[in-house]
């Protein structure tokens, strides 16, 4: 076995494939892409990916169930926030990946003007 956990016999296989199970579902990538660059409440996150408090909530835990995100509560109001930068860039690296499927140049590969 590798010393950095990345050998094809890492006791962590199996959890990735947890976090992956985790991350199927287009709401939760929503979720995690609204909170790459802060935290947001449950009725914000609502909003941002278009689907009930109630619904955003149930995916929050399951969430949270698998050390993504974290919570913070200030009086009756509870923020999220992912809880370090490894899911970040797993799902920016998701979306590089899926733009290589659609597009000859993805956005990702496009020189930036810098006027």
């Amino acid at each position: 076995m590798q010393r950095d956990g990345l050998g094809i016999d890492s006791p962590y296989v199996d959890l990735v494939v947890e976090v992956f199970s985790l991350l199927a579902d287009p709401t939760r990538v929503r979720i995690v892409l609204a909170l790459r660059e802060r935290e947001l409440s449950v009725n914000h996150l609502a909003d941002i990916v278009e689907k009930s408090p109630t619904s955003v909530s149930q995916h929050l835990a399951k969430l949270r169930w698998g050390r993504i995100v974290k919570t913070r509560q200030e009086g009756t109001r509870v923020f999220y926030s992912l809880v370090d930068e490894h899911a970040r860039t797993l799902v920016t690296q998701a979306v590089y990946q899926a733009q290589h499927a659609i597009e000859d140049v993805p956005a990702h590969h496009r020189s930036h003007p810098t006027s």
